[in-house]
């Protein structure tokens, strides 16, 4: 039997938080208790915090590592181990690595690199080679007219646990009719279009939405609920987005546009995911509702690191800092407990006798808080 006793740290159980000891036996979370344990095996944590491992529903970190300049290939091995080495790093034990099902673009590197992204990650898992469990979330881009040959390549992969919908076609969600100027000014930096260009791709990418996404989105949806594999809606903009995307069954609602989506999206059940990024900048890049506007309303339900993992536990303490009756509880579950449930993972998320001994020790700074060690099933890996 091996065993580890944590003791002399601030436990942060789903509803509060206690100064107390954990024992970890074979992996697992054998026994919580509160007070300081006296045996000379304890390991003194010396006050520090011990939260459950953090759980990442949507980070696409891994693609700058595929391709970290243009024009470079970079051997798939390797790009996961420095992803999964940054993952473990910022305290993150669960990743869904998030891999484009079609772009906006159809010769994009998110497409090119689809085959070999997906294969590194499935390997390094089969392998033993990540310190992180890493499972796949499949972003289907429903406007995209070769989408479902990738969907039906890949929905039988066993990593896959997660699928999110999105149509970032212009008029659509994150572009409604009256943000088209930005979408032209955006599309037009990126890939370096004329003017005569831009006007024919948006054209384009208008008519493949019409034809392709209400039916794409209906079809991707009712196999993934047949599976039991969770679903997301992107950048919901209104109340209707909210009300189709639960009844398609969908669990998690990621990055909302507005306030209206937001809150119609968590009276209905879906657990409303907002970018870490966005809390530790005090706001969305792109002009979109603020996550700690969401918080003060008490509709924000999970927090994804998305491009920057070291956000993820940043933001959860800069939640729990402001005010807007969010506990430090209450704001480590936004990357604990609420992701791991929405996603169908009930082994992990909380500090709970039984559950995986995915564990992260923080130390409290004035400037941030700092990882000190890291945990997956009893096995230090940071």
């Amino acid at each position: 039997m091996n065993e580890q006793i944590l003791t002399n740290a601030q436990l942060v159980l789903r509803d509060e938080v206690v100064q107390g000891t954990l024992v970890v036996r074979d992996g697992k979370i054998a026994e919580i208790s509160q007070g300081k344990s006296q045996l000379a095996q304890a390991d003194d944590l010396g006050g520090d915090f011990l939260l459950p491992g953090l759980v990442e529903l949507h980070t696409d970190n891994q693609e700058k590592y595929f391709s970290p300049r243009p024009k470079v290939d970079w051997p798939g091995h390797l790009a996961m181990s420095t992803h999964d080495a940054q993952l473990v790093a910022a305290g993150i034990t669960t990743s869904f690595d998030s891999v484009a099902l079609g772009d906006v673009a159809g010769d994009s590197i998110r497409v090119e690199k689809l085959d070999a992204m997906i294969k590194a990650i499935v390997d390094s898992e089969k392998n033993g080679i990540n310190r992180a469990d890493h499972l796949l979330h499949l972003r289907c881009e429903v406007s995209y007219p070769g989408l479902m040959a990738f969907f039906e390549r890949y929905i039988d992969v066993d990593l896959v646990k997660l699928v999110s919908l999105m149509d970032h076609a212009p008029g659509q969600r994150q572009f409604p009719p009256e943000n088209i100027p930005k979408y032209r000014e955006y599309y037009q930096g990126k890939y370096g279009f004329s003017d005569t260009e831009i006007d024919a791709f948006i054209v384009e990418q208008q008519a493949n939405s019409a034809k392709y996404s209400d039916r794409y989105r209906r079809t991707i949806c009712a196999v993934c609920n047949e599976r039991g594999i969770a679903t997301a809606s992107h950048d919901d903009a209104t109340i209707e987005h909210a009300k189709e995307s639960a009844e398609l069954g969908m669990q998690v609602a990621e990055f909302t546009t507005t306030m209206e989506a937001a809150k119609a999206s968590h009276d209905l059940g879906l657990k409303v995911l907002m970018g870490a990024p966005n809390v530790v900048r005090g706001g969305s890049h792109s002009g979109n509702i603020a996550a700690k506007d969401l918080a003060q309303a008490g509709v924000l339900d999970i927090l994804s690191s998305d491009y920057y993992p070291s956000a993820l536990l940043q933001a959860a303490f800069m939640v729990a800092a402001q005010d807007n009756g969010y506990s430090l509880a209450d704001a480590v579950a936004l990357v604990t407990a609420n992701p791991a449930t929405a996603s169908n993972l009930f082994d992990r998320g909380e500090l709970k006798a039984g559950l995986r001994a995915d564990l992260v020790q923080v130390r409290q700074h004035e400037v941030m808080p700092l990882i000190q060690r890291v945990w997956n099933q009893g096995k230090r890996v940071f």
